[in-house]
């Protein structure tokens, strides 16, 4: 198994992607929110790389169980249902909705790994389950950083980092690591073992505290805090099928 770490999506052309294996991670705060939203009940999630996109989408989708989510610079875009906070995704919220989702980075990194043979978002919430899945396909992985702004980003390297660990940790694999790989691993050695002060002081951390998201930061940091792992079946993300939520309903006639 290979394992390619690129730390920004600019790194990677789409083409190289096509027909490839794919983890994309967005720590602060797209993985964790769509993660939250599968879990929630949501229909699916629909990554779109721009606002006009995410009206164009909208607008040949039934309006009441349609959402429109996502930020630009942390803060919800205007006209959108909701923006990029987890708390927001709530089961009340989101259950049967199909959620046409827009981020400054998350989905940009989504966008471009559509081509993909199997694409699935990973974050410190899931991180587990992302291992599990990597080991169970024993295939190469390209792991894309979505980073901030097309730039590097240390949240999303250390996790990438830990990912890189964790695959490595088990014997019976032989892991070939590109140096991006190698790299992130040892950030995550060195820097990655107090996840909520490195994630508070990283750029975009600060960046989230300035703008009253102090909490979603401790949320994104929790380690297989949610059971979701986000796969990529045709042009959206699902919740992958064994991990899928019962409903209501049907938790209280199986009571």
């Amino acid at each position: 198994m290979k394992l390619d770490v690129f730390f920004s999506p600019s790194q990677v052309d789409e083409m190289l992607l096509r027909e490839k294996n794919v983890v994309v991670i967005d720590v602060l705060r797209s993985s964790t929110t769509i993660a939250v939203a599968l879990r929630n009940g949501a229909r699916e999630i629909i990554p779109v790389g721009s606002v006009e996109s995410a009206v164009k989408v909208s607008g040949n989708l039934f309006g009441d169980v349609v959402l429109r989510g996502g930020e630009r610079n942390g803060k919800i875009i205007t006209g959108f249902n909701l923006g990029n906070s987890p708390k927001e995704y709530t089961e009340e919220a989101v259950r049967g909705k199909s959620i046409i989702y827009c981020t400054t980075n998350g989905t940009a990194a989504m966008v471009k790994a559509r081509y993909a043979q199997k694409m699935v978002v990973a974050g410190f919430v899931n991180i587990s389950l992302a291992v599990q899945y990597i080991k169970e396909c024993r295939e190469d992985f390209f792991i894309i950083c979505a980073g901030k702004q097309q730039l590097f980003c240390l949240e999303d390297a250390i996790c990438a980092g830990m990912i890189v660990k964790m695959l490595c940790d088990d014997d019976s694999l032989y892991v070939e690591l590109n140096d991006s790989a190698v790299a992130a691993r040892a950030l995550h050695k060195t820097i990655g073992r107090n996840l909520l002060k490195m994630a508070r002081s990283s750029e975009h951390g600060k960046h989230l505290m300035e703008i009253g998201f102090e909490d979603d930061i401790k949320t994104c940091v929790k380690i297989d805090s949610i059971p979701a792992l986000p796969l990529l079946v045709g042009n959206v993300l699902k919740l992958k099928k064994d991990e899928q939520k019962p409903s209501a309903a049907a938790e209280t006639k199986a009571s």
